[in-house]
């Protein structure tokens, strides 16, 4: 039986003191996939960035591996989780080899030198990514989707045990969303590493996630595998979204309706 690796007791997180989410109260083993999903606004990013330690937690803890996230000193926060958040890093003169070489930092001495072991972790993680021929540009002067795979890459590049991502598929094409998910899964299920990140794409949120975390009016409204939140008309009643709407656009199946030609078990 898998440990778990995150554990959140009662977290509370918000900007200042506005809470925006409360209550969170879960455990998610180690190697599986939690995507949050939810109506824009509803706290998906604030969780992220609470998790990430870039918000102060408003109430309750949060455990990584059973150590107090926000306890942690900045290194040893670094050695352990990766962060992949909206807006990244915009740096004119880096490259983006610089960029995802900053992601060796916490294995790195004082002098921050990177050692031919540091140099095969940055190669690994950009070959992952379909980034290698991007190592030589200047990141600002890329596009939107090559960003996403060169943070991407800078996270791996951290080798973490936990990675939280912020709408990671949202600059990436169909065959870029479909690579990255096809590389998640594999960090996460065959190499042991966990994520928790936040999608628009249902279909995907559906396919690749062990558990999903649904946020509506500042809480946790449901958290359950795939099979048992999207299902019942759940996910029309989450997005406030009428159920013969989503049989207009063939979205019926996010909602556990049979598509035509199907049956119902």
């Amino acid at each position: 039986m898998k440990r778990d690796l995150l554990k959140l007791e009662d977290l509370a997180a918000g900007y200042g003191s506005r809470v925006v989410v409360d209550g969170l109260t879960l455990t998610l083993p180690a190697g599986q996939i939690m995507t949050l999903i939810g109506p824009n606004g509803a706290g998906k990013s604030t969780i992220l960035k609470t998790l990430a330690g870039e918000l102060a937690p408003l109430g309750g803890t949060a455990l990584l591996d059973g150590k107090n996230i926000y306890r942690m000193q900045r290194r040893e926060r670094a050695l352990q989780m990766a962060v992949v958040l909206t807006g990244g890093i915009r740096t004119e003169s880096m490259t983006c080899r610089e960029i995802v070489e900053k992601g060796r930092y916490p294995h790195t001495g004082t002098m921050g030198r990177l050692t031919p072991k540091d140099q095969e972790a940055v190669a690994r993680a950009l070959a992952a990514t379909r980034s290698a021929g991007l190592a030589d540009r200047i990141f600002s002067r890329i596009s939107d989707g090559q960003r996403q795979r060169v943070l991407l890459a800078c996270a791996l590049c951290q080798e973490p045990r936990f990675l939280l991502l912020d709408e990671p598929t949202s600059y990436l094409d169909l065959h870029g969303k479909l690579e990255f998910m096809e590389l998640l899964l594999r960090l996460c299920h065959e190499n042991g590493m966990t994520a928790v990140m936040s999608i628009h794409e249902l279909d995907l949120a559906r396919k690749v996630s062990d558990q999903i975390l649904c946020i509506r009016d500042g809480r946790a409204d449901r958290i359950g595998k795939p099979e048992d939140v999207f299902k019942g008309g759940y996910i029309a009643d989450l997005f406030d979204v009428s159920l013969q709407t989503m049989q207009r656009f063939g979205m019926e199946y996010l909602c556990g309706q049979p598509q035509e030609g199907e049956s119902e078990e």
